[in-house]
C-alpha cells in the first residue's frame, strides 16, 4: 500500500494507519540524508556517511499515554525533515504503539513492554494487534543494527514517563547485562540526557530495551522523564537538556567528553520484584506515594490474597507499584541505593 511521501507530519501519518503494514518508502533529502519509511511509526535516517559510527534508536509510545517521548520525537522526525538538523549518525525512531496514542490509553489490549524478547508469541501467541506490532518491531530494530559493523556504537533509547511522581524526576532503567560489566560511558551519557540516576535491574524482563541489549548486543534503556500528562500539558522547557543531548547524538555522535563525570550518577539495584498472583492484591499506600520513595523494615508494602509483603530492610524503596496489572505480572519493584565502586563498571 503506498501513499504520499514525504509526510509534512509523520506522527498525525502513523496515527491514520495505527496498526501498520505499510509498504517501504525511501527518499534523499537536499543534503544527501536518506529518509527510510519502513512502516507506520518507523522512520530512518541514514547520513551520506556514519561519521560517528553510532547507530541510535529512539523509540516511544511503548504506552500510548505517554505523550511527552512522542512530543520530543516528533519534533526531532521533523526537523530532520525539514533539513534543519544534519545527522552524522543512523537514527531509527519507533513510535511504538500509535493505536493506544489514539485511544489516550497505555495500551489497547496488552501491555506491549511486556511482549518483547518473544513475550509475544507465548502462551496464547500472536493473539492480538499490539503482539504482532511487538514482532513486527523485533525485526526492525534488528535489521536497523544488523545493517552496519559490530564495531559501530550500539544504542537504544526506550522513552517514557511514569504514571506516578518521583522523588527523581528523570531516571532510566538500565537492563540485564547476562555478566557483562555496565559502561562508564552510558552512565555518563545518560547524565547528560539529564537522567543522572539509574536503575539496575537484575534478571532478564520483556522490556523493549532488554530486547536491544540482548538480542542486538546493544546498549539499551528504558529511559522515565517524568509523569504522564496529556498532549499539551508537557511542559517542554522541563526537557530541554534532554533534547539537547539527543540532538548532539544524533548530529555528533556520543560525545562523551562534553558529558558529565561518573561521580554524579546515582545508582540503585532491584531488590524484589513483586508480582500479582491473586485477583485480590493490594497496595498498602496511597496512589500519590512517589516511585522512590523508602520505608522501614516491617513496614506493610501490599497484600497479594492474605498474604501480606513487608519492607525487608531499612530504605527499601518503591518503584513502578501497578495493583492493577494483570494476574502474574510484576506490580512493585522494591530497590536500594548501591554505591558505583561496588559494582563492576568499565
Amino acid at each position: 500500500m503506498l501513499h504520499s511521501w514525504p509526510h509534512d507530519n509523520f506522527l498525525a501519518f502513523s496515527r491514520q494507519h495505527e496498526w501498520g503494514g505499510l509498504t517501504a518508502q525511501s527518499t534523499t533529502l537536499n543534503n544527501g540524508v536518506t529518509v527510510i519509511q519502513h512502516d507506520s511509526g518507523v522512520i530512518e535516517f541514514q547520513p551520506a556517511e556514519n561519521i560517528a559510527k553510532l547507530d541510535l534508536v529512539l523509540s516511544c509510545a511503548v504506552h500510548g499515554d505517554e505523550t511527552a517521548p512522542i512530543e520530543i520525537c516528533d519534533e526531532l522526525i521533523s526537523a530532520l525533515m525539514r533539513e534543519e538538523l544534519v545527522p552524522q549518525s543512523r537514527v531509527l525512531f519507533l513510535i511504538a504503539n500509535p493505536a493506544a496514542i489514539n485511544v489516550g490509553r497505555r495500551f489497547v489490549e496488552e501491555n506491549m513492554n511486556r511482549l518483547f524478547s518473544g513475550g509475544h508469541s507465548q502462551g496464547a501467541g500472536l493473539v492480538n494487534r499490539e503482539r504482532k506490532r511487538a514482532k513486527a518491531l523485533e525485526g526492525f530494530v534488528t535489521d536497523f543494527f544488523a545493517a552496519t559493523p559490530s564495531s559501530h556504537t550500539r544504542m537504544h533509547y526506550d522513552l517514557h514517563t511514569a504514571i506516578r511522581d518521583s522523588k527523581h524526576e528523570k531516571f532510566a532503567v538500565y537492563p540485564y547485562q547476562n555478566g557483562k560489566p555496565y559502561s562508564a560511558e552510558q552512565l555518563r551519557l545518560l547524565a547528560a540526557l539529564d537522567v543522572p540516576v539509574v536503575l539496575l535491574h537484575e534478571g532478564p524482563t520483556t522490556t523493549f530495551s532488554y530486547f536491544s541489549v540482548n538480542s542486538c548486543q546493544a546498549h539499551g534503556f528504558t529511559v522515565e522523564l517524568g509523569k504522564v500528562r496529556p498532549f499539551g500539558e508537557n511542559d517542554m522547557s522541563r526537557f530541554a537538556k534532554t533534547k539537547s543531548q539527543l540532538i548532539a547524538l544524533i548530529t555528533q555522535g556520543a560525545n562523551i567528553a562534553a558529558a558529565p563525570e561518573l561521580s554524579g550518577v546515582q545508582v540503585y539495584q532491584v531488590q524484589r520484584s513483586i508480582n500479582r498472583t491473586q485477583d485480590d492484591f493490594q497496595l498498602n499506600f496511597p496512589d500519590d506515594v512517589a516511585n522512590f520513595t523508602p520505608f522501614k523494615q516491617g513496614d506493610l508494602l501490599a497484600r497479594d490474597g492474605s498474604e501480606p509483603i513487608y519492607a525487608e530492610q531499612d530504605g527499601e524503596a518503591i518503584i513502578f507499584p501497578n495493583a492493577k496489572v494483570a494476574i502474574g505480572q510484576r506490580a512493585l519493584l522494591t530497590v536500594m541505593p548501591v554505591a558505583l565502586q561496588h559494582l563492576n563498571i568499565v
